[in-house]
């Protein structure tokens, strides 16, 4: 599908308008197509974190819901609060709902939220220009948490600033313009020669570690986790480098974004990670995350030994290319 029929299909499924979010009466009514007895929970996002705000019980296959909530916004459903829900984008309308939890909710069907509408037909559009995206429904929530969740972490903060000024204005405090706003402000702070944030947090044996402590000639601040793919495939380019590199001055700090302690000690030693980590333990919630405007992982930034930033996200030979630049006529004089 090319990018002109994209905008043409998006404009066709409507812009909507608008909407002040206000605490109102949800107005859901379900059927759980797997069983007849059991839980649903709904749940809240925030910042790629879903928190339990209600529950219903399964009567005869059916569940209702008519909690006070913040609509519209995005939410989820499960019958499991320890798995990824379905999610779920609920608004003002009456919505009826055919939950089936198989195949990760992909067969569950939703009536009456326009939003969750809007919200499956991006899903199936391909190559997404975001700024014609956002030109096609600039009042719809789902276009700020498209903006927000699927495309901020690869643009520039100037970039962040120039769709969200495409959004309607009514849009301005939804969780994720703010969020989005937030974002910019520390990826500014974090830009290639400023300083890096100082942080500490503790290591696998539970001992406090602090960032500066440990500078050398040059560092790589790695946030990854044991749950993240894309961050095992990356490890050995990392460890490759370390290997490489560490008797010129190269050393490599690791910031775990885990939540499993043991999950993410086996991950250590399964990909040889012999380089200082520490770890929250708290996932997304990660305050050091937060610091560094870390959004999606693996993610890095590499800095020399006053701690000033000198290079950002630094995957594959890229990683390697840089420290080449820096570190291959060096000597093996190692930094502070």
């Amino acid at each position: 599908m090319t990018k002109t029929l994209n905008l043409i299909v998006a404009l066709m499924l409507g812009i909507g308008t608008a909407q002040a979010q206000n605490v109102q009466e949800l107005k859901l009514d379900g059927t759980y197509v797997n069983n007849t007895t059991g839980m649903v929970y709904l749940q809240k996002f925030d910042n790629k974190v879903f928190t339990t705000v209600d529950s219903a019980s399964v009567v005869h296959g059916k569940f209702k819901f008519k909690t006070k909530i913040l609509l519209p916004e995005l939410y989820g459903l499960s019958i499991n609060t320890s798995k990824t829900p379905m999610y779920i984008f609920l608004d003002q309308n009456p919505i009826s709902i055919s939950l089936d939890s198989t195949r990760n909710y992909s067969k569950t069907l939703v009536k009456g939220s326009v939003l969750q509408d809007e919200f499956n037909a991006y899903r199936q559009l391909r190559d997404v220009n975001i700024s014609e995206y956002i030109k096609a429904h600039p009042s719809s929530l789902v276009s700020a948490y498209v903006l927000y969740r699927n495309f901020a972490y690869r643009l520039t903060p100037d970039q962040i600033n120039e769709n969200l000024a495409l959004l309607n204005p009514k849009l301005n405090n939804s969780s994720f313009v703010q969020q989005l706003k937030v974002i910019t402000e520390v990826m500014n702070q974090v830009a290639v020669g400023k300083k890096a944030p100082d942080f500490s947090a503790t290591d696998p044996a539970g001992k406090m570690v602090k960032l500066s402590d440990h500078y050398q000639k040059y560092t790589l601040i790695d946030f990854w986790a044991s749950w993240c793919a894309p961050c095992r495939k990356e490890n050995p380019n990392v460890v490759a480098a370390f290997q490489k590199y560490k008797d010129r001055g190269f050393a490599v700090f690791g910031v775990s974004l885990d939540k499993s302690k043991a999950s993410w000690e086996k991950a250590i030693r399964d990909d040889g990670l012999n380089w200082l980590q520490v770890s929250e333990l708290v996932y997304w919630n990660s305050k050091i995350a937060k610091q560094y405007g870390v959004r999606a992982i693996p993610a890095n930034f590499l800095i020399d030994a006053n701690g000033v930033i000198v290079g950002k996200n630094l995957r594959g030979e890229k990683l390697h290319e840089k420290l080449e630049e820096l570190l291959g006529s060096a000597s093996v004089t190692k930094g502070k």
